[in-house]
């Protein structure tokens, strides 16, 4: 049995940190089986259903994840981080009670040429692909001076832009998708309708369709950060990404190290980049292939730089002058972020340390015993937290107040110079998350709540380097509810609304699960969203790895 023993609230024994929450876990059960390689299964295939999949749910639901690591396959090396995996895409057809699956691995150019040369041709986020041993000791000299080609490993998630499904990371490739199939319809580059080096995985979409993103440009005069707008609708069948515009440009402070980010925060009005000390250190990425280092080596993190705001109204394009700062922390997703009684809201999953992304080497994924429990205890846990962010900030706002006058919210946003706001966050859970090792994956009833008041997220909680548990967690009052079972590894929860919802929280949550310690024992989960409380389960009879995001598909 695990046993969690007390945070230390300021980290490590000797951290200065005091908002930093470090654990002293002891006994964690091995996952190497979470991150081994798998066969496709093309062809649907029947599951078994234990209790009851509501005959309400109709639809398409999509994973995506890493399905191939290493040697054991078809090549003769392997990856080194668990982010650089071959994609391998699932469907669960949900409909009548009845569940199939089925799943296949993109069919992007780095798969196949892998697969062609029997080795890795295509260099990876923490993986270098080295120079072919076939070659002469001169052509492979020669070939470290060529420039790393971004990857089109699209393996982080389902996106949808204009009607269409496309699986996405965070280069300049997408990849259209047939949901229904799973079949590799057309690779999409984003720097062919803009001046974008890349985009995120985690647009938002607004209910007329219209789609936002965040991608850079790296220039001759340093990098930027840009705000990226789709159009909702085609103007021909074959449409892709046409009419794509970058409506605001931010340039970086620093140009040769501009920040890392996964996603980035929308309400109503405004987009909100969330400028965070990771850094990219361009001179390390571009010269790697040279000094034998894979991109990961060139990301960092910098505690002494703050965490700051950028609000950009999204209808004018327009960059605010005034700058909201915070202590320095790490984010990948948000939860939430809406406008009301001229504040901005801003709820995230925050960590006070940035260094976990170098963490997730295969290698650490795969030890066991003490050596895998420091691997998670020198990892920083994530909590829910918000920010309020005030709209309305001129030259006769007085410093050195809180102007936050929103009842009960104990957020801070201090005026600290002319255009500056210095701001403190609230906590959005009680002392008993702590238990789950904090939570991340945040999803809410998306369609009718994003960019509105809520009350309600889904998220996972990490007592272990993965999902454990289940969280459903009360923003208003706190309190949470939890689905876990010793063993069992929860993916990232979906929520689902049943025909005709009132309530926010009518409908039911979808996680796939995974038992690494039993062979072909995967599951489709479905709890009732309101009590938390199982409704069934789909038994899918083969192993599949553990997965990052996803997107259910309504209606087919």
């Amino acid at each position: 049995n695990n046993v969690l023993h007390p945070f230390f609230p300021t980290g490590k024994k000797n951290s200065n940190n005091k908002n930093q929450y470090f654990t002293d876990v002891h006994g964690l059960p091995s996952i190497e089986k979470l991150v081994c390689s798998v066969d496709e299964t093309p062809q649907p295939i029947t599951t078994k259903i234990r209790g009851t999949i509501p005959s309400w749910i109709h639809g398409n639901f999509l994973r995506n994840g890493p399905g191939k690591f290493d040697k054991n396959q078809w090549w003769g090396n392997q990856f080194n981080h668990w982010f650089d995996g071959m994609a391998l895409m699932h469907q669960y057809r949900i409909e009548g009670g009845k569940v199939t699956y089925m799943s296949r691995f993109l069919n992007s150019d780095c798969y196949k040429a892998n697969a062609e040369n029997n080795r890795i041709v295509v260099s990876e986020f923490g993986t270098l692909a080295m120079p072919d041993p076939c070659k002469n000791f001169f052509q492979r000299f020669l070939s470290r001076f060529e420039m790393q080609q971004p990857t089109d490993n699209a393996s982080v998630s389902f996106v949808e832009y204009k009607g269409d499904y496309y699986v996405s990371t965070e280069t300049n490739y997408m990849h259209r998708i047939d949901p229904e199939t799973l079949e590799t319809k057309q690779k999409v580059d984003w720097s062919k309708f803009i001046a974008v080096n890349g985009a995120t995985a985690h647009p938002h979409t607004d209910p007329d369709g219209t789609t936002y993103n965040m991608g850079n440009s790296y220039t001759s005069k340093g990098a930027s950060y840009n705000i990226i707008k789709v159009p909702p609708e085609k103007i021909n069948p074959e449409d892709t990404l046409e009419g794509a515009t970058v409506i605001c440009t931010i340039p970086c402070e620093d140009k040769t190290k501009p920040s890392y980010y996964h996603s980035f925060a929308m309400s109503e009005n405004y987009v909100v980049f969330i400028e965070q000390p990771i850094k990219l250190d361009l001179l390390k990425i571009v010269t790697g292939k040279l000094r034998g280092k894979g991109i990961s080596d060139g990301v960092y993190w910098d505690p002494k730089l703050q965490t700051v705001f950028h609000l950009i109204n999204k209808h004018t394009g327009r960059l605010s002058p005034i700058k909201y700062y915070a202590n320095p922390l790490s984010t990948f997703h948000q939860i939430n972020c809406y406008e009301e009684n001229g504040f901005i809201i801003m709820d995230m999953c925050c960590s006070d340390d940035g260094k976990a992304i170098n963490n997730f080497l295969l290698q650490n994924l795969r030890k066991s015993g003490d050596a895998l429990d420091e691997v998670y205890n020198t990892i920083c846990r994530i909590f829910p937290r918000r920010f309020v962010l005030p709209l309305v900030v001129g030259k006769d706002t007085p410093c050195g107040q809180n102007l936050n006058t929103r009842p009960d919210s104990p957020a801070t946003a201090t005026k600290t110079g002319e255009n500056k706001v210095y701001c403190t966050h609230e906590d959005l859970h009680g002392g008993d998350l702590h238990e789950y090792g904090g939570l991340e994956f945040p999803q809410i009833n998306y369609k009718m709540y994003n960019t509105h008041p809520y009350r309600y997220f889904y998220a996972c909680g990490f007592r272990h380097l993965v999902g454990d548990s289940l969280i459903k967690m009360d923003v208003q009052d706190k309190h949470m509810k939890i689905w876990q079972q010793p063993g069992y590894y929860p993916s990232e929860p979906v929520f689902v609304p049943s025909p005709n919802a009132v309530e926010e929280d009518d409908g039911v949550v979808l996680s796939v699960v995974i038992t690494p310690n039993k062979d072909k024992s995967t599951f489709l989960l479905v709890l009732d969203a309101k009590d938390f409380e199982e409704l069934g389960r789909a038994e899918v009879p083969v192993n599949i790895p553990y997965g990052f995001h996803g997107a259910f598909q309504a209606g087919i």
